[in-house]
């Protein structure tokens, strides 16, 4: 009998995958749900007996949307693939945990150590150095301690965080029980966005799992189901949340790592910075820090989403060109045009020129240019996009989603909204400019958290401001 595996991810369902399913297992074949291999121009993209076929439409014409043996689809070899190394590739809740109980017998120093020497940084936005958090959570003293993941995934043009929660779920458990065991934390909580219901039934279903094999004895998981609310991609506002309070920014200090849910030291990290804590433990820090450039190591996790030919998830190190991801791997715009601008890093992140695109994607080289690697999403737009209503939409969604408590943010977000507008409608222009340039610097300097604080890096790059 052929094995045939369908994805039951949340672009390929939307796409039919659950009639392919149904089709093919009536057909005869054995068919296995996995997850998806991140190349979203191919979904629903079927494999059977190893053989890849995708776009599939019609379960009767497979030859047409032949792809290949799936390792030698160009997109997917020629990847690093370290946290998606297992997705697409397996049932999800088809785990050996002989791997995860080994390591849970080490000592938290050493696993510190290791995280450290690997130079991990958080992949939600900040690049902050993973191992401080974690040494921090440590050595600070308490009763309690926990383990809080942020999937409250947000930003324009991101994926990854669903990516792995609904094809491999245990990659993010194993990171979890690593980390509680690192910095002594007896909880672990997922907060996860409630626009990815598919993932917040594949990831509970993948904890009962875990419990029938004995991993949550000593370290517990919950699932937390957020409201909507994009400002609770922060971390502090996350933390309120969970509390059962409105989503709104605290004031540092102290960190979440010394005084964080409910007050206890607390280690609060991406879905993606915990899902690399396996293949850092398992091939060792040293090994891992070798990808990348510079301070910038392992890999990173780059959605291409917008006016891109090749939608896709593509884990790579550390140091491609933005260029070389849309071109080479994206296939340029799917309108044909060119390249316009391309915005990096969420709806807080810079809209990059054509002449930028050949800026290495580490922390390091975008910050030179005004940039940040933000949750590694990258959206496209060709030469026929307004960059002043893409300024003026920065402002209206910070307008829209911020928490309110700092009058930076809250008010000067709105009087930029409206100043944009003025300046759609004016002749010249420059009264609003400045207008615009004092509203930035005072959101800048001023606001409580980044959410007011980095609104002014996507209009000022709209709009050619310095």
């Amino acid at each position: 009998m052929s094995v045939a595996s369908v994805p039951r991810e949340t672009l390929a369902v939307a796409l039919g995958a659950d009639e392919l399913a149904a089709g093919l297992a009536q057909a005869g074949h054995e068919v296995v749900r996995t997850g998806s291999y991140g190349l979203c121009w191919a979904e629903p993209m079927i494999e059977i007996d190893g053989i890849a076929y995708g776009p599939v439409t019609d379960l009767a014409d497979l030859e047409s949307v032949r792809l290949g043996p799936v390792e030698a689809i160009p997109e997917l070899a020629r990847q690093e693939r370290r946290v998606f190394d297992r997705c697409g590739r397996v049932d999800p809740f088809d785990y050996d945990p002989a791997w995860l109980r080994s390591q849970l017998d080490c000592d938290p120093l050493e696993i510190i150590d290791e995280i450290e020497a690997s130079g991990l940084r958080g992949r939600g936005g900040a690049g902050f150095p993973a191992h401080i958090k974690w040494r921090t959570v440590h050595d600070t003293p308490a009763d309690e301690k926990y383990v809080v993941v942020n999937a409250d995934e947000g930003d324009s043009g991101t994926f990854a965080d669903r990516l792995i929660m609904e094809g491999d779920p245990f990659r993010l458990i194993e990171g979890m029980l690593l980390a509680g065991r690192a910095v002594g934390a007896g909880k672990g909580i997922v907060y996860l966005r409630s626009e990815y219901p598919l993932a917040a039934e594949i990831f509970a279903r993948a904890m009962e799992a875990a419990r029938g094999m004995g991993l949550l004895e000593t370290f517990d998981i919950e699932l937390f189901v957020g409201a909507g609310a994009y400002i609770c991609g922060e971390e502090t506002s996350l933390l309120e949340s969970l509390e059962g309070k409105r989503g709104e920014i605290r004031a540092k200090p102290p960190v979440p790592a010394v005084a964080g849910l409910f007050g206890k030291p607390t280690l609060v990290h991406n879905v993606i910075t915990l899902c690399a804590v396996s293949d850092i433990l398992d091939r060792g820090g040293r090994d891992y820090a070798a990808l990348g450039v510079g301070a910038s190591t392992g890999t990173m996790t780059f959605q291409l989403a917008g006016n891109v030919k090749k939608g896709a998830l593509i884990e790579l190190p550390f140091g491609i060109s933005l260029r070389a991801l849309i071109e080479d791997w994206g296939g340029g715009t799917r309108s044909g045009r060119p390249v316009g601008a391309v915005q990096v890093g969420g709806p807080l992140g810079a809209y990059l020129k054509e002449e930028q695109l050949d800026t290495p994607m580490t922390y390091e080289a975008l910050a030179t240019i005004g940039a940040g690697v933000g949750h590694g999403g990258i959206v496209v737009f060709d030469d026929t996009v307004d960059l002043v209503r893409q300024a003026h939409y920065a402002f209206a969604f910070c307008a829209h989603e911020s928490c309110g408590k700092c009058t930076p943010c809250r008010i000067g977000a709105v009087r930029g909204r409206e100043t944009v507008e003025s300046l759609m409608a004016s002749a010249q222009g420059d009264d609003e400019l400045a207008i615009i340039r004092d509203l930035c610097d005072v959101m800048e300097q001023a606001s409580l958290c980044q959410m007011g604080g980095m609104t002014p890096i996507p209009v000022r790059s709209a709009l050619g401001l310095k």
